[in-house]
């Protein structure tokens, strides 16, 4: 059972948040002309003097170059709002002089629209590819070039509001900042005892967790050696069901588990270890000693077993074979917290773990397999039957395990 962790990413801040807005609106300049200034390039004088007309008819300001390089120093000295840009001209084919208007960070944002004879579409998305706005086929529908012309001047009107928008969320997102570098010093106790609370609650029962804050004994939490009880437990079929069933499918299986067992320890004040997957680690006796360790584990054993049986049956009309099994052992073990700065856990490291660990693997669905110390230890609230010795990896001699029978309420 592997374990999966998620580490706690800061969010952004507004003013980081702004910075990359502003970063990503392309610098538009002044705002479109009134009237509107309009470069049409072509090496064809025919087809300039059609188009110049019908823009000015429009009541547009026309400007006009004969061929690329032209096209280009119009461009960067009278800052047109459109340029219609024929693909085939000498010098400077269209294409080109759209990559190089579009490259060069010193102009504002200026749609780009292609007029062109071909109607390849090889052609056109070449055009476009190169940084082109839209395109026009010759010839050319007077209809259609009034509407793609207003509706390239919209995008660039559009271009210089987000621009303006931005900058000013630029300036709001500072006086925010200002105003929560104020605060910052304010809400740090309060996150440092947030985060004091949050690390005991991770681990401990809440009622647990409290008597541990209101003592201000979170130093339990410090290494040190001590006899505990150790429940591991896991899905038995979940590994086949993982690997056929849909993603949405496993996640929500593991849902309905972890709802059910998150609730179970927590009223049998276990320490949760972790959990990874279907499996789940819980120990008992610490940080804070138990009188009755071992009965405390019994019985959340055997309420996992009747709860999740019965949403095994619920699976099980799904299609889903699934079911629980569990392990118990009582022993010596490290226990401390164990990782790095700005994450850890609390955990317990030794045999009596891995002892465990290994009996929850050997249990079938609806099994819990203790150890002989522990079945003596719960000997008056549930009967256990011994199913014989087992040899254990890493273990010098086998162990003798025992099947827990249902276990009595206190």
């Amino acid at each position: 059972m592997r374990r999966l962790r998620c580490q706690a990413v800061q969010p952004p801040t507004a003013a980081s948040q702004s910075a990359r807005v502003s970063s990503l609106v392309p610098n538009t300049g002044t705002k479109v002309h009134r009237p509107a200034k309009i470069l049409v390039a072509d090496d064809m004088a025919d087809n300039v003097d059609i188009v110049r007309a019908r823009l000015e008819r429009l009541g547009y300001d026309v400007i006009v170059a004969g061929n690329g390089e032209d096209a280009l120093e119009r461009a960067r000295t009278d800052l047109p709002d459109l340029v219609l840009l024929d693909v085939m001209m000498p010098k400077l084919d269209g294409i080109e002089v759209v990559k190089r208007l579009k490259a060069d960070a010193t102009l504002p944002f200026i749609p780009v629209l292609l007029l062109t004879a071909k109607s390849d579409p090889k052609d056109i998305v070449a055009g476009l590819d190169s940084g082109a706005d839209d395109y026009l086929t010759k010839p050319i529908d007077n209809a259609a070039l009034a509407a793609r012309v207003r509706a390239m001047l919209r995008i660039k009107e559009l271009h210089h509001q987000i621009r303006d928008q931005a900058d000013r969320l630029a300036q709001q997102a500072s006086e925010l900042a200002a105003w929560a570098g104020r605060l910052e010093e304010r809400v740090a106790a309060q996150l440092a005892e947030l985060e004091r609370v949050g690390r005991l609650k991770r681990f401990l029962a809440p009622q647990i967790a409290e008597i541990v804050l209101s003592d201000g004994a979170d130093s339990l939490l410090q290494s040190h050696r001590r006899e505990v009880v150790v429940l591991f437990c896991d899905l038995r079929g979940f590994t086949a069901f993982a690997e056929t069933a849909e993603p949405e499918e496993v996640m929500a299986v593991l849902r309905e588990y972890h709802g059910v067992l998150g609730p179970l320890v927590r009223l049998h004040e276990g320490t949760l270890d972790h959990f990874a997957g279907d499996g789940i680690m819980v120990f008992f006796n610490d940080p804070v000693p138990s009188p009755d360790a071992p009965a405390q584990a019994a019985r959340l054993a055997d309420a996992i077993r009747v709860e999740i049986g019965a949403l095994a049956e619920i699976w099980h009309e799904r299609g889903y074979t699934l079911g629980v099994g569990i392990g118990i052992s009582q022993g010596f073990a490290t226990l401390g917290q164990i990782g790095f700065e700005g994450r850890t856990d609390y955990t317990a490291i030794g045999t009596v773990a891995n002892v465990a660990a290994r009996l929850c693997a050997d249990a079938k669905s609806g099994e819990i397999l203790i150890t002989r110390k522990l079945a003596t230890a719960v000997s008056e609230i549930a009967e256990a039957r011994s199913i014989g010795s087992v040899e254990m990896k890493g273990l010098a001699r086998p162990i003798e395990v025992y099947r827990l029978g249902a276990v009595r309420r206190s």
